[in-house]
């Protein structure tokens, strides 16, 4: 047994690919795999009511994992979906370089045990609803700009087709911003939380959504808990007498690059973050390192108006 598991919990860690289920259960290390089907989920399930696990811990891989973690939350299990850079560095501190999936199933079966990571948060159905349509939504519109990057180096005899598809592309996006209009007036709660958002001139409907799915404790943590998730709270470097430049790293890509193309437009048409650009430009930042401490400003006044449930005031220092 593990000199760390203080506790004697027990520990599972799963490895997730698309054909199987690669499972671990910790502290007697007992493996077995299934295949990641509805069958095989089952038989896992079976398995896993007999040993009782106080956490199962799988890697994020997009969303090949989510029907078995659905089903172990439906069983009552506690669930963690984990960055995989921490599993990655957690193996470099245990200096294990071979890799297969049984390896790995043991490795997050040790990292649960270790490590002990909270449970990840369950999102209600219907922001997972939003969050589908938003990715849906992206999804066509690089298919039309590619279909428009196309038109520009094809012959003009096959312009006629790529316009359709162009158009037929088009219908799609606005179905899709439909549902998601839909979605949010199902509810009256988001309804408000998008308004508050919306209000902040330079900060439009899709970016509103994508906080609203991808961020949903926004107005319930900290100012620096919400720019450390969003990836733009500044990380130091600094040992003895080097003070290496600061920089950020991690945190949710989707909502970064959300707010990044909102506060390009935030700095044009609003007056408080143009002023603070500016200042800080002029005070010899780097345009691309001004605009990321916009956006940190700008997530921290989003996280204060969601928690106070005020909409944005012009006249609010920044």
């Amino acid at each position: 047994m593990n000199p760390l598991n203080h506790s004697n919990e027990t520990n599972v860690g799963v490895d997730v690919s698309k054909a199987k289920l690669d499972i671990c259960i910790r502290p007697n290390n007992e493996t077995f795999t299934v295949d990641n089907s509805p069958e095989g989920i089952r038989i896992a399930l079976k398995k896993l009511r007999q040993v009782k696990p106080d956490r199962i811990v799988c890697e994020a891989t997009g969303r090949l994992e989510l029907a078995f973690i659905n089903a172990c939350r439906k069983a009552g299990f506690s669930c963690v979906i984990s960055d995989p850079v921490r599993i990655k560095k957690f193996a470099g501190v245990l200096g294990q370089r071979a890799k297969t999936d049984y390896l790995d199933a043991q490795l997050i079966a040790q990292f649960a045990e270790v490590m002990r990571p909270e449970p990840t948060p369950k999102k209600a159905e219907s922001l997972n609803r939003i969050s589908d349509l938003l990715t849906r939504r992206n999804q066509l519109i690089d298919l039309r700009t590619q279909e428009k990057n196309r038109m520009k180096i094809m012959p003009k005899f096959l312009t006629h087709s790529m316009k359709a598809v162009i158009k037929h592309l088009d219908m799609h996006i606005q179905r899709m911003e439909v549902l998601l209009e839909l979605e949010i007036e199902k509810d009256a709660d988001y309804d408000k939380k998008t308004k508050i958002i919306k209000s902040v001139p330079g900060v439009g409907n899709v970016v509103a959504l994508t906080l609203l799915a991808d961020l949903p404790e926004l107005g319930t943590m900290s100012n620096k808990q919400a720019a450390s998730l969003v990836g733009v709270a500044p990380i130091s470097r600094e040992s003895g007498t080097f003070r290496g430049k600061r920089y950020i790293r991690g945190g949710r890509a989707k909502v970064r690059t959300a707010m990044f193309m909102a506060m390009m437009s935030a700095i044009q048409c609003n007056s408080k973050f143009k002023a603070l650009y500016q200042r800080l430009v002029d005070a010899g930042k780097a345009k691309r390192a001004a605009i990321i401490a916009c956006v940190r400003k700008m997530v921290v006044v989003l996280n204060s108006m969601v928690r106070s449930g005020k909409t944005w005031d012009p006249n609010l220092a920044i």
